[in-house]
């Protein structure tokens, strides 16, 4: 199926001209945004055709930039069309990976795609590492408070209560409070 997309960002516009375009591009339905702006990657429409789409289909837009307004989206967007084996045909600036120039285009367009996706990694990787260098803590927010732990040692100390009473004090399992006091121990260590 030819599947096309049509976006306009303000609700004064048309998509008049898309539309003719698309259809004239052999399109055997439409799906489209109306009033959205193509900054925003959770569009109701867009998210629609994606899930219509099907291996084997070719998704068409009347320009890319009424696909996505960001280059990282878009180039995410396509590199999910073509895993999915799904054609993209952008009508007005000629690219279409259904032919094989189209398909060399693609390929630059998926290296960059790939690209900003290790860029973002290693962000991400070098900022978890300094948080956690300046002892933040990364992950789920601790179920005890450190007060809690620490009276909870103290309880554990005097031997008679058992850590899953203790534990139950408090309404966590025995497992997270014996995580909890050995990242105390390993505090104080």
């Amino acid at each position: 199926m030819r599947i096309g997309y049509v976006r306009v960002s303000d609700n004064e516009q048309t998509e008049a001209l898309q539309i003719d375009a698309l259809n004239a591009a052999g399109c055997d339905v439409i799906y489209g945004d109306h009033g959205v702006s193509g900054s925003i990657r959770n569009r109701k429409g867009l998210g629609d055709v994606l899930d219509a789409l099907q291996a084997g289909d070719t998704l068409i837009v009347w320009k890319i930039d009424r696909l996505s307004r960001s280059t990282v989206h878009l180039l995410l967007l396509l590199d999910e069309l073509h895993k999915r084996e799904i054609g993209f045909i952008s009508v007005t600036q000629g690219i279409d990976t259904t032919t094989p120039i189209g398909r060399l285009i693609f390929g630059q367009l998926a290296l960059f795609a790939e690209f900003e996706r290790e860029q973002i990694r290693e962000r991400t990787r070098a900022g978890m590492a300094a948080a956690r260098k300046s002892g933040k803590h990364l992950g789920r927010p601790f179920k005890l408070t450190g007060a809690q732990v620490a009276e909870a040692s103290r309880h554990l100390e005097t031997g008679k209560q058992t850590i899953g009473a203790v534990a139950k004090g408090y309404g966590v399992s025995s497992a997270t409070l014996s995580r909890a006091l050995r990242r105390l121990e390993h505090l104080y260590a």
